[in-house]
């Protein structure tokens, strides 16, 4: 059975003034993958996502989802598409509880298009989505204000408030970033489920160890160029990607 290509990324450039931060990435993504953007600090892998969803406008190339052109789209066109994205700033609407910083996303042009408005109680809806992400329902940890909330649950905040639009797409923004050992140990099955649930990923994340244990592929980025793309353990061993690394985290893993 073929692989059917969710998204396509061509010659995809951005310049700030003088500096290059992505310098013509171009790859492709096929539906239920999870694939990992690396690279060392700098490297261009925000600066990607954003092209992607539009917060920044690229100087050329194309970004092509499930067949259209989305490049340069606005942000909220692309949500609408079916893309959405967790942030490494995460601002929640931080006076509301957690569960109310979903009834943005859950009346979104997506949502009411693909319920034809009849979604229900919405704030039921907003605690089950919580639940799936790790909140304890009886622990009443869904009505707590968002600013009180340390920082694993804001991290799993942001992945509910992209789940709350339908995507068939997230690209999670170091999603496992400033987490104890032990909060990624509980993190990583959220991720997996996301997978078997359907949703395909693309996960930048400087924690190599747990991206290598869910991503299929990953692709390297080094001062805004495409490095290497291929499977985990054969990308690691390449020269040019270990002396992109050197001395980082990569001896670790």
């Amino acid at each position: 059975m073929a692989h059917e290509k969710i998204l396509e990324v061509t010659d995809l450039s951005k310049s700030f003034g003088g500096v290059r931060a992505v310098d013509g990435v171009s790859f492709t993504l096929d539906r239920g993958e999870i694939m990992g953007v690396i690279g060392p600090n700098g490297s261009g892998k925000t600066s990607l996502v954003n092209l992607i969803t539009g917060f920044v406008k690229p100087t050329s190339g194309r970004v092509v989802f499930k067949g259209h052109d989305i490049t340069g789209k606005p942000p909220h066109k692309i949500v609408d598409c079916g893309i959405a994205r967790t942030f490494q700033v995460m601002r929640p609407y931080g006076s509301l509880p957690a569960y109310k910083n979903l009834i943005v996303p859950l009346t979104s042009p997506r949502v009411r298009h693909a319920t034809g408005g009849r979604l229900g109680d919405r704030d039921a809806v907003a605690i089950d989505i919580l639940e799936e992400v790790g909140f304890e329902r009886d622990a009443y940890v869904p009505y707590k204000i968002a600013s009180s909330l340390p920082l694993g649950y804001l991290k799993r905040l942001e992945l509910a408030r992209c789940l709350a639009l339908r995507p068939e797409l997230i690209i999670c923004d170091e999603v496992f970033s400033g987490l104890s050992m032990a909060e990624i140990a509980t993190m990583v099955p959220v991720v997996e489920r996301l997978a078997a649930g359907g949703i395909t990923l693309i996960m930048i994340e400087h924690r190599l160890r747990e991206l290598f244990s869910l991503a299929n592929r990953v692709i390297v980025l080094n001062f805004g160029k495409k490095l290497a793309d291929g499977p985990p353990d054969e990308v690691m061993e390449r020269d040019e990607v270990k002396a992109a690394y050197m001395g980082t985290e990569v001896a670790a893993v």
